[in-house]
């Protein structure tokens, strides 16, 4: 490795994130991306919508194509941009989820380090992962590029703490509203009041236990949660409306259409479901040889959460996750990523790529 991969690393990151791009607005970062490569003689192809694919070396058809995938966008600020390097860590905005990624993407392709041993390589931008599903860019690129299908192994570099991420839990959002009868606090009698009808459902909800799944000899625990309740008008009025929502994660194995079943015979005793968005669950996909070859050495875990390795699974495309962010310090004000984890990454990367 150059002697200088660290200070590379480290710098690369701290340039991305002081180029602003929250959900809606990667346009700069997808131009800064794009000018760095091609100015670095990387060949870039813009695939619409914000998306860039860009290809490490020459495209050879007899060789199966890795995939490097990273996201270009973050939450939105909390005073933490600009950001600096000190005492071993890059500070700011995006720095575990997941500039330092996209930052190992764009050193590989413009250092590679050796020559790739039996694949090929590309590395995939793309914007609007931190938004609901239904915003997601990852989705209808796949259907309009049916050459990505062709990828053998996705590498989907969200923040794992340099863990192999195997799969990913499906996401349901659900609105579940209970209807009563408003009328006066001091005569309840005569109203039917939405927040106690809400009360019984979310005590109901509240007993179901997380349930364990295996999935590939990894361990997915299925879970559901009220996550907000809004109700009543006033102190004297007993309301005739309440509405809470609810997330439910379910296992690899489980069908959005199961889920959402599953979800029904939970709430609607109680009150009226409306299904907000249903990302899907993925598999593991560490059956291949290219996914027991990444895996060799990592500690490999159950993604207990949902990623992108769902949209490449839906096109029959495995995929894993694996980045260089610490999940710990993702979306946090004091958001950070250690130099050290970059370069682990960029070692394991660079192991697995060039053998």
């Amino acid at each position: 490795m150059p002697p200088d991969l660290a200070q590379r690393l480290a710098d690369r990151t701290l340039e991305l994130i002081d180029v602003p791009s929250e959900s809606h607005d990667e346009a700069a970062l997808h131009r800064h991306v794009t000018d760095v490569l091609r100015e670095g003689g990387v060949a870039v192809q813009d695939l619409g919508d914000l998306c860039l694919l860009a290809h490490v070396g020459e495209r050879r058809a007899d060789r199966p194509l890795v995939l490097l995938a990273g996201h270009l966008d973050t939450v939105p600020a909390q005073d933490n941009r600009p950001g600096r390097i000190g005492d071993g860590w890059v500070h700011g905005l995006g720095a575990a989820d997941m500039k330092g990624a996209l930052a190992t993407m764009v050193e590989l392709a413009l250092h590679p380090p050796g020559p790739w041993e039996g694949v090929d390589v590309g590395v995939l931008f793309f914007p609007r992962e931190e938004l609901p599903f239904v915003d997601s860019s990852l989705t209808p690129l796949l259907a309009r590029e049916p050459s990505l299908h062709d990828v053998a192994l996705a590498i989907v570099m969200e923040p794992t703490a340099n863990q192999l991420h195997a799969g990913c839990l499906g996401n349901l959002n659900a609105t579940w509203t209970f209807t009563g009868r408003a009328g006066h606090s001091a005569r309840p009698w005569l109203a039917d009041n939405a927040i106690h009808q809400a009360a019984a459902g979310i005590a109901a909800l509240a007993q179901v236990e997380p349930v364990p799944v295996d999935s590939d000899g990894l361990t997915f625990t299925e879970v559901i949660s009220v996550t907000t309740v809004h109700g009543g008008i006033a102190r004297n009025v007993v309301p005739g409306s309440c509405v809470a929502e609810v997330n439910m994660r379910y296992a690899p194995g489980t069908s959005a259409d199961e889920a959402e079943r599953r979800l029904r015979a939970i709430c609607e005793p109680f009150g009226e479901v409306r299904i907000d968005g249903n990302a899907p669950s993925a598999p593991a996909a560490l059956t291949s040889d290219l996914a027991r070859r990444l895996a060799d050495g990592l500690e490999v875990a159950p993604k207990q959460a949902w990623t992108p390795v769902a949209e490449f699974a839906a096109v029959g495309v495995p995929a894993v996750n694996l980045g260089p962010g610490d999940p710990a310090f993702a979306h946090r004000a004091d958001e950070r990523i250690e130099v050290d984890a970059l370069v682990r990454c960029h070692d394991v990367l660079a192991r697995f790529l060039c053998g």
